[in-house]
């Protein structure tokens, strides 16, 4: 339905958002983009929607090059950005109605579709209040009801629970779910919570590159074989304490910080080193005030695949 490829975009000669990106998106698929702040997933999706031309590749949706058949590729995407464009002086009702006659819609059909989104939506409530002091979470819905307006088969939604509280964030989930039962949904986010609960499958960015890609539970069904052990220490140095977990078993270099009770070492490892690691730090005459295996989350993985190196 969606192809992606080899999409690159330079904003300059030195600021590349995206890198050499290739992706298919199935029909009927709920996919989460991933990544951190600056990954590239807000360019992505602009190129996807038409917004922004790619300095290189190409996008093809339903047989349809975007940068050849731009309003025809629109007429069959909702796109709601991290800051829905809403009107506030306008009243909730005032405002659909607007966008529907811009959409094309008139007479029965129109009401009828403004009627079923304050449904979907959930903010039949606020249809005879004024924009501008409606709660984030009302406008990021009425936000919501604009892009679906025209019916659209695919919704492109950047950031939808940005800003949001915990409440609103599992309404808009809600929502999203409910939606994404008949429609082909893509949605960037940072908050993993939202991608486990609400997307099929999972494509994590960074720094314009694909750095993963599969359902939660396939990515960490991969990741599973490797576990992470976490340890808060004192009277060690950062050297040592390199050094001795450097001797251990199929360890990789360590993250060494300090932290207000000590230094904290996070590391993976193939195998579990409990054990071999609580013996040493015995022997080395250490104190250890923390000592835990890390669980294989999604936002495990996350991380080791968006920190910096």
């Amino acid at each position: 339905m969606i192809n992606i490829d080899h999409l690159t975009k330079y904003y300059d000669s030195n600021t590349c958002a995206v890198d050499d990106l290739c992706l298919e998106i199935n029909k009927g698929e709920v996919l989460g983009l991933l990544g951190p702040n600056g990954a590239g997933k807000t360019t992505t999706l602009r190129i996807l929607t038409g917004f922004l031309e790619p300095t290189e590749g190409t996008v093809i949706i339903n047989g349809l090059d975007v940068q050849r058949d731009p309003l025809k590729i629109k007429k069959s995407i909702g796109y709601l950005p991290e800051s829905a464009p809403l009107y506030p002086e306008m009243f909730t009702y005032d405002y659909l109605s607007y966008i529907a006659d811009i959409r094309g819609l008139a007479g029965s059909k129109k009401n009828s579709r403004i009627d079923q989104l304050a449904d979907i939506c959930s903010i039949r409530e606020v249809m005879h209040k004024q924009i501008s002091i409606l709660s984030k979470g009302y406008k990021q819905r009425v936000g919501l009801a604009h892009a679906m307006m025209s019916d659209p088969e695919i919704l492109v939604l950047d950031e939808p629970t940005s800003g949001l509280d915990p409440n609103q964030i599992v309404e808009i989930r809600s929502i999203i779910k409910e939606i994404g039962k008949e429609k082909t949904i893509i949605l960037s986010t940072h908050i993993l919570s939202e991608a486990e609960a609400a997307c099929d499958r999972v494509v994590i960015i960074n720094k314009g590159k694909i750095v993963a890609d599969g359902s939660t539970d396939m990515l960490k069904k991969q990741a599973g074989s490797s576990r992470v052990l976490s340890a808060v220490l004192r009277k060690a140095t950062h050297d040592e304490i390199k050094e001795f977990v450097m001797s251990l078993p199929d360890t990789p270099n360590p993250e060494i910080q300090n932290i207000e009770d000590g230094i904290k070492v996070r590391f993976q490892t193939g195998e579990d080193l409990r054990a071999s690691f609580y013996e040493g730090i015995k022997k080395r005459d250490w104190v250890l005030l923390e000592m835990f295996q890390e669980a294989r989350s999604l936002e495990t993985i996350f991380h080791e695949l968006t920190r910096e190196k």
